[in-house]
């Protein structure tokens, strides 16, 4: 454990000097959010009324939410590091040392939200202040742990999808069309568009299977207490289960990817 500590703290200093570049990027992130509600906003004018279980204002606080959840748990930049480690033969050192290539990049992936979400903590502050009237925060403690375990969970299942998609570089030279294609699926099935439920109940119903929207729409829906009672043991249930078997196909491409890795010589 101790060995992963130290990855975890020479993570944050390599991560510490792009402060200024994830502070920018967070501030002049604010323009889409921008844009979004008040696109959002001639939409509910034009209507005239809610749809399904938003209204303006619960629109307003979800794409907050997701502003909050992007900065804490989406992934960076990592199936390129990790891709660059298989195709440069910087894989060759973790293969000689007693340590666990997935633990070593989770480790980097803690460090790097962390430092993250800190630097670009003002700009969430004063954001979230800005728009304080449309922010109804859940009144019950129950419902704010089932969220953060939700939210730790959309954390290991963006990391491992990531994770696997970079370990594809073991048998792909350049694995940017793969990265973009799952950017694209998670992107528009996730919620990072519109709340998962404007879409039709046989739509949804599918999606609920699939793993996009417990990457992020599923702890919005908890923590804005719109889930509740069976719904939500059932998708915390689909959430675990995806997480796990996420994991165990990466632990599969790892071991084929190094079986092909040490063929070639690598």
């Amino acid at each position: 454990m101790k060995k992963y500590l130290k990855v975890f703290g020479i993570g944050l200093q390599n991560t510490f000097v792009y402060r200024w570049n994830f502070f920018l990027r967070a501030l002049f992130g604010l323009f889409p959010l921008i844009g979004t509600i008040f696109i959002w906003g001639a939409i509910f004018e034009a209507k005239g009324g809610g749809i399904n279980n938003f209204d303006y204002a619960s629109m307003v606080f979800y794409f907050l939410l997701v502003l909050a959840l992007d900065t804490l748990i989406t992934p960076a930049d990592d199936e390129w590091q990790v891709a660059a480690d298989i195709r440069e033969g910087q894989m060759n050192a973790f293969l000689v040392k007693p340590m666990n290539y997935l633990l070593y990049r989770l480790s980097l992936f803690a460090s790097n939200r962390l430092l993250y979400t800190v630097v670009t903590l003002p700009v969430l502050v004063v954001t979230f202040f800005a728009f304080r009237t449309y922010i109804a925060w859940p009144s019950s403690w129950v419902t704010w742990a089932w969220a953060i375990v939700s939210v730790i969970l959309a954390a290991m299942l963006q990391f491992l999808i990531s994770y696997s998609v970079a370990l594809l570089a073991f048998w792909m030279l350049e694995i940017s069309t793969v990265v973009f294609i799952i950017y694209s699926f998670e992107y528009f099935l996730s919620g990072h568009m519109f709340p998962i439920s404007f879409m039709p109940e046989g739509i949804q119903g599918i999606l609920r299977l699939l793993p996009f929207p417990y990457e992020l729409y599923f702890p919005i829906s908890i923590f804005m207490e719109q889930v509740r009672g069976r719904e939500l043991w059932k998708g915390m249930l689909i959430q675990t289960c995806w997480v796990l078997l996420i994991y165990l196909g990466a632990s599969a491409l790892w071991r084929g990817g190094l079986r092909k890795y040490q063929a070639v010589g690598g």
